[in-house]
């Protein structure tokens, strides 16, 4: 913006019979514009310049847009276009096995839809829900595989046992995948009735053993192509 210098006025600052106004409310602090005289030893001197404010480039805003040209975040995600060639093992509670088989039958046809062979899967059967996390830390463990899914049901009953058994067995895959080093995908039902299981199997809810399929080849594909 320009600023002019003209004749004395009220609120004018005053230098060395130097006075400045800014006639242009339009103001732009890039750039002054200097009309006027100084008096040297009687000697009127005029002139006409400009300046460039040097502060100008150290303002907020200049600091604010720097923050801008940040390099983009990195953002990983497993890809079930590369399950294929991959291993996966399924563990498979045989109590409720009404349930239970249904659900891997589910397991199963997904790896198949996205390109993972029948013999890249083993299907290891264990009597119930409570006896999957030993086993499945066993087959993480063995270096065999990429995933293991972890398939059952529990049926609240009468008594207390069934939280023992949840409990035990949520903890239990949990704790079978932090030491392996490898995913073990928790696909147990609990349920409080058989009907809900059924619902859950292939029903109206939906197959929590596909599900199951499908979080398995995305961890494992983001184990073995991104994480390493």
């Amino acid at each position: 913006m320009a600023a002019s210098f003209a004749a004395p006025a009220q609120g004018l600052v005053h230098r060395q019979n130097l006075t400045l106004s800014f006639s242009n409310s339009n103001f732009k602090p890039t750039q002054l514009q200097f009309q006027g005289s100084l008096s040297s030893k009687s000697q009127p001197l005029s002139f006409s310049s400009r300046l460039n404010l040097l502060n100008h480039a150290s303002s907020p805003n200049n600091h604010r847009s720097s923050f801008a040209h940040t390099a983009a975040v990195r953002h990983i995600v497993g890809s079930l276009a590369k399950a294929g060639g991959l291993r996966f093992a399924v563990v498979v509670g045989r109590f409720n096995e009404i349930v239970t088989r249904p659900m891997l039958e589910g397991a199963l046809s997904t790896f198949k839809s996205y390109s993972v062979q029948d013999e890249d899967v083993d299907v290891v059967w264990v009597p119930g829900s409570f006896d999957i996390p030993v086993v499945a830390q066993k087959l993480g463990q063995s270096g065999k595989y990429h995933a293991v899914l972890c398939i059952g049901a529990v049926i609240r009953g009468d008594t207390s046992h069934y939280d023992a058994v949840v409990n035990s067995s949520a903890s239990g895959v949990l704790s079978a995948g932090l030491n392996s080093g490898v995913p073990c995908v928790f696909s147990v039902l609990t349920c409080d009735t058989l009907e809900q299981g059924f619902d859950r199997a292939g029903g109206k809810v939906g197959n929590k053993g596909s599900e199951g399929a499908l979080t398995a080849m995305e961890l494992a594909s983001m184990f073995e192509y991104d994480l390493k």
